[in-house]
């Protein structure tokens, strides 16, 4: 096994720097985090290759200032897997690219039934990865040998793997498609926090009552604000469900929350005072939470159109298929093709008259980008004007 070495030292970092900018052609990158480990998001171990200089594994903590690197490889492409979930960690270190080729959206738009990094690999190129570290927790010191090793495979066979990716793109005129999704991954506003992130606790369906639901709040908030204190996944303090659970028990004083065999996590005595204070303060607010949150423009589920939106039930219903249709015709998921919440969208608020122009000028104004327009609003529009003439009870039930 080759020895991997660590860069954690800013003199080092910049030295490493100098050697990426005199390589040659696109850079793969890759990021290991400690999710589930801990409460951010940071990048623990930042992988970077280019041909003619090799494969490098950078520290952030210790290195802190990536000026030299961004300033080394940000004008080239950079090669991700599943770029959307490294550009936040890369972009808080200072790292953006001028230009991305994400090998897992590439394969999906191509059809690949397998979209893994590691099914990647080993499809283009015949290389077996071991996957054995993906949920390790990269903020561990020293780094084993073996986790580093699984590291620096991730990024030294994407370059060819995206050589590979590319030339099937061509193979199957889908070039613009990508680059089209690709634009799209490096433009994508952060998603706006949620209104009321509480909301999210697992088992809160369980919860009945405005006054449950405040206490279950103050929990959610007290733990939230002890994790990101100590930088550890909430879940791993107390779960979701020993907070529910200690909502449902209605403990009568502190001593009885601490007596709940259901009140788990290694944080769930020890931090014993904090808990019960969220609890008292929940029962003190006198501004309850609502049963159900107030969903901003949020749809109804598919389920409920029929009886709520008869009309758009009909228009979902006869257009879903014919989307399908199409994007099996280019061998591609149909979420690639047009991710079913637009699709959603245009069925329940539609222009008028629905024509191809119409329909595309909405999904348009919903994020979609060109090709997936030219590729399904004709169909949409004609699947909409179907479904009027058609009565809804023919069509196949919604999902």
């Amino acid at each position: 096994m080759a020895e991997y070495d660590v860069i954690d030292q800013r003199e080092r970092a910049e030295e490493a720097a100098r050697s990426l900018a005199e390589g040659e052609g696109p850079v793969a990158v890759d990021v290991e985090r400690a999710s589930g480990f801990r409460y951010s998001q940071r990048a623990y171990l930042v992988q970077v290759f280019r041909r003619g200089a090799g494969v490098f594994l950078f520290d952030p903590p210790p290195i802190g200032d990536f000026r030299a690197l961004q300033e080394a490889i940000g004008g080239e492409e950079w090669v991700l897997h599943a770029a959307s979930q490294d550009l936040p960690s890369l972009r808080e270190l200072g790292l953006e690219p001028a230009s991305i080729f994400d090998t897992e959206l590439a394969a999906r738009l191509l059809g690949h039934e397998r979209v893994g990094l590691g099914a990647v690999v080993e499809d283009t190129l015949g290389i077996t990865l071991a996957k054995a570290h993906s949920a390790s927790d990269w903020s561990t010191r020293p780094l084993p040998q073996s986790w580093l090793e699984y590291a620096a495979l991730d990024v030294e066979h994407l370059v060819d793997v995206r050589d590979k990716l590319a030339a099937e793109l061509v193979e199957q005129d889908k070039v613009r498609f990508a680059d089209e999704e690709f634009r799209a991954v490096l433009d994508r506003e952060p998603k706006p926090a949620r209104e009321e992130p509480w909301r999210r606790l697992s088992g809160l369906h369980t919860v009945r009552g405005r006054k449950a639901l405040a206490v279950a709040r103050e929990l959610w908030i007290a733990r939230e604000e002890y994790a990101r204190a100590e930088d550890v996944s909430p879940g791993r303090l107390v779960p979701d469900r020993a907070l529910v659970a200690a909502v449902l028990a209605d403990p009568a004083s502190k001593n009885a929350l601490g007596a709940l065999k259901e009140f788990t996590g290694r944080a769930s005595r020890s931090q014993l005072d904090r808990w019960w204070a969220a609890i008292e303060a929940g029962r003190a607010v006198t501004e309850l939470p609502l049963e159900r949150a107030t969903g901003g423009d949020t749809l109804p589920p598919p389920r409920a159109w029929v009886d709520r939106n008869p009309e758009a039930d009909a228009r979902l219903k006869a257009a879903r298929p014919v989307v399908e249709h199409r994007a099996e015709e280019l061998h591609m998921p149909t979420e690639n093709l047009l991710t079913p919440e637009l699709l959603r969208r245009v069925a329940w608020s539609p222009p008028q008259p629905p024509t191809a122009a119409s329909v595309g000028d909405a999904l348009a104004s919903l994020g979609a980008r060109p090709w997936q327009i030219e590729q399904t609003a004709q169909v949409i529009a004609d699947a909409f004007v179907d479904s009027v003439q058609e009565p809804a009870e023919a069509s196949e039930p919604a999902s």
